[in-house]
């Protein structure tokens, strides 16, 4: 496969220039991280000593600390690309750019998010952009190892035979690279295809279709470290969410975004996403799909519902040595005015409290009036004198109804009617009662349904569990009164403290001196105050984490397909703005409550209103192993094609029977060939416990279920008893498309009744 014309450079003359000049970014970079580090401790410094504005020496500190992650991030591999215009002017491409303060503030190297930086990434000999020369420069830590040159010649070019590759060297050079259980960036190989999702405009739901191996993780972590850089002004106090589909594929491309000089993205999974739940419980198949349905939010609201309540005809309510009444009909008024008001429920609930609390101080005060003229004579009234006319003043009636709401009883009984409620309180009750829940579920879930809810109050939470409890947040709200309250009681006892402080520094006989300015000059108590707070403040991404109801700039979603309807409720809450880069492969789709179309998915958030890209071309996986998985894609959909993968491994898929393998020993024959790569045995659940304890213990061997593989890929694969896999769900089909594209180089497949029929539309 040709790109176009590549030229061997004169590795003695060329290297050594090439050296020269990486030398001195390297240089040029410990220079500017000193200085960044004195600059960093002069405002770390400033922080507690200087009387400047408390925002810009934030802002100062915050700066010089995210330069410093940004240099020492790119101590692997600075510069990687050259252009050589043909006006004879070049450019050199790296991580993150770099200038002549000395001279006139010449760039040294390019940001590749740079505009100037996009020729290395979209030049083809047909449309060059002014670009003579193309070079990929390889380097080993501080050493250029290597370089490719493309001269972009159109007379020269074979066009049409190819997949419009850039630096087709460099790409395939990358691509053998064996694998290391970490993602890396594709920030020196981007293709054109890639690059122009990367940089599309940051508003709007962009829509990222591509099937295995098209690189669509690598597009979605570049894009969001292009946004930052490009709009770092609109996103750098909300933040950029990154969500993928779980643990182990965010510890797999964990140092993705530091190696291209961002450390302040968040990633999560969406169980991540409830500040104090850890979900490390297990749904079964059938639980799970029915908590992602849409009609679980009717069915939260209904549970809602039910827990406010009123008595049947009477409810008595002990107060001091008496018995109060409430009636039926008074509870009803007040619940449908707290209903009115179209608050959440702990929200709402202060309506219903305090027209509750009226009505027992008007009974309590009626009470009183009568114990007060018990046995007393009746004195006859003077003409025009109202019989009606009240002996307790609105201070008496007050009074009453202060001890009412101060009285524990009074507040039992009146929470009895109208609980105080948090998501984690009323979800497990609603699932460890079946009445409850088939009140809430009446005419919304069958009896069938219902059952594969009922669970034991101690449960552990599930992953899909979450998005339940975050829409239970919503519905009923928080009321943070008593939080308010104490938060302004520490704020009075930190200025009172810092006042004290004041005073006594005033005080010292020292700074009294006429010659020193004294600290009343220039700091206040209020200023000293908040400046103690300052040493404890979290970066944006720590405080989304612990926030529920932050909302971020920018939200990135990987495995887009898999999320429940309910997952994109949570989500969509994350992000009112609706900027979103949603990548993703509906023909990998296994999850139970996943998608099976993007129009369908999207259309209850923004209807129409979204953009789709897709990426047609496999970097990841040999055409081999495509060529048996195409028959699995068949039965996905047989309108479905694979991405066209731009090499071939030479290297066949074998299958062998399971009946009388040792597995193993396969596994370590796959050891063995992966030198030193990676391998992995995908497998389905019901076989991970036994295989676990029979397989050998390597760092190098992973063994995970279809469903953990989504997103990873590893040297060699060996997927064991694929027809389990597609019995196992109603989308087992989806499930072993998956398993078998998670290969870069070697893929065996240990079946259970017959070989795989590399053919499309195989059965």
């Amino acid at each position: 496969m040709s790109v176009s014309p590549q030229r061997e450079p004169d590795s003695a003359r060329d290297l050594a220039a090439e050296q020269d000049y990486v030398s001195l970014l390297y240089r040029k970079l410990d220079t500017e991280r000193e200085t960044a580090q004195r600059r960093l401790a002069a405002a770390l410094h400033q922080r507690g000593s200087a009387p400047q504005a408390l925002t810009e020496r934030d802002v100062a500190t915050t700066t010089y600390s995210e330069r410093l992650a940004q240099l020492g991030s790119v101590e692997q591999g600075l510069c990687f690309g050259r252009l050589d215009f043909q006006e004879g002017e070049t450019a050199y491409v790296g991580r993150l750019g770099l200038f002549d303060e000395d001279g006139d503030y010449e760039p040294l190297l390019l940001d590749w998010r740079a505009p100037a930086a996009r020729p290395f990434y979209l030049a083809t000999a047909a449309s060059p952009e002014g670009v003579r020369r193309r070079r990929h420069i390889r380097t080993l830590s501080r050493k250029v190892v290597a370089l490719d040159d493309e001269i972009l010649d159109l007379r020269a070019a074979d066009q049409g035979q190819d997949l419009g590759l850039a630096g087709e060297a460099a790409l395939l050079a990358a691509l053998e690279r064996r694998r290391t259980g970490e993602m890396s960036d594709i920030v020196a190989t981007i293709q054109a295809e890639q690059d122009r999702i990367i940089r599309d405009e940051l508003g709007g739901v962009l829509v990222v279709q591509g099937g295995p191996g098209t690189g669509k993780t690598a597009v979605a972590l570049h894009r969001a470290a292009y946004l930052l850089y490009t709009y770092r002004q609109q996103l750098a106090t909300r933040g950029v969410l990154v969500v993928g589909p779980n643990s182990t594929f965010l510890r797999y491309i964990g140092q993705v975004l530091p190696s291209l000089g961002e450390t302040g993205v968040l990633l999560s999974t969406v169980d991540q996403l409830f500040p104090g739940v850890r979900a490390t419980g297990e749904d079964t198949r059938e639980a799970a799909e029915i908590k992602g349905r849409a009609v679980m939010v009717d069915v939260l609201t209904a549970a809602v519902a039910d827990r406010q309540q009123v008595p049947d005809e009477v409810l008595e309510v002990e107060f001091e040595d008496g018995i109060l009444e409430l009636d039926r009909e008074t509870c009803e008024r007040a619940r449908a005015k707290a209903r009115a008001t179209r608050r959440p429920h702990n929200l709402a609930r202060r309506v219903f409290l305090d027209q509750l609390l009226d009505a027992l101080a008007e009974r309590a005060a009626g009470q009183l009036e009568v114990d007060l003229f018990a046995g007393v004579p009746e004195i006859p009234l003077d003409e025009g004198e109202s019989a009606d006319a009240e002996v307790l003043d609105a201070g008496d009636h007050a009074d009453i109804r202060a001890e009412l709401a101060a009285s524990g009883k009074v507040l039992a009984a009146l929470d009895a009617l109208w609980p105080k409620l948090t998501p984690q309180r009323l979800l497990r009750t609603l699932f460890a009662s079946p009445g409850r829940l088939a009140s809430a579920a009446h005419g919304h879930l069958t009896e069938a349904e219902q059952a594969h809810l009922v669970r034991p109050p101690k449960s552990r939470w599930t992953p899909a569990d979450v998005p339940l409890l975050d829409e239970l947040a919503e519905l009923l709200g928080v009321d943070d009164t008593e939080e308010r309250a104490e938060r302004e009681r520490r704020e009075r006892e930190e200025r009172a403290y810092a006042e004290g402080v004041l005073d006594i520094l005033e005080q010292d006989e020292e700074l009294a001196d006429e010659e020193f300015l004294r600290v009343g000059d220039i700091l206040d108590a209020e200023l000293f105050a908040e400046r103690q707070q300052a040493r404890s403040e979290l970066t944006a991404a720590e405080r989304a984490a612990r926030d529920r109801r932050w909302t971020f700039g920018h939200v990135i979603v990987d495995e887009a397909q898999e999320l429940s309807p309910l997952a994109w409720r949570l989500l969509m809450r994350r992000c009112p703005s609706r900027s979103m880069t949603l990548v993703g492969d509906v023909a990998q789709t296994g999850a139970p409550a996943g998608a099976s179309s993007w129009a369908e998915m999207l259309a209850p958030y923004v209807e129409d209103r979204w953009r789709l890209r897709e990426l047609t071309v496999n970097y990841r996986t040999p055409a081999e192993i495509m060529d048996l998985a195409a028959g699995a894609l068949a039965r996905v959909n047989p309108e479905l094609r694979a991405p066209t993968s731009v090499r071939e491994s030479g290297t066949e898929p074998w299958q062998r029977p399971l009946a009388g393998a040792s597995l193993p020993s396969l596994v370590e024959e796959e050891l063995r060939a992966a030198d030193g790569g990676t391998v992995a045995v995908l497998c389905p659940a019901a076989r991970f416990a036994a295989l676990r304890a029979e397989l050998p213990q390597d760092e190098r061997l992973s063994l995970l279920t279809v469903d953990e593989a989504k997103g990873l890929e590893f040297d060699g694969v060996l997927v064991v008893a694929p027809e389990e896999v597609v019995a196992a769900s109603p989308r087992g089909w989806n499930d072993l498309y998956v398993a078998l594209t998670r290969a870069t180089k070697r893929l065996g497949v240990v079946y259970t009744e017959r070989a795989l029929e590399p053919l499309v539309g195989a059965g």
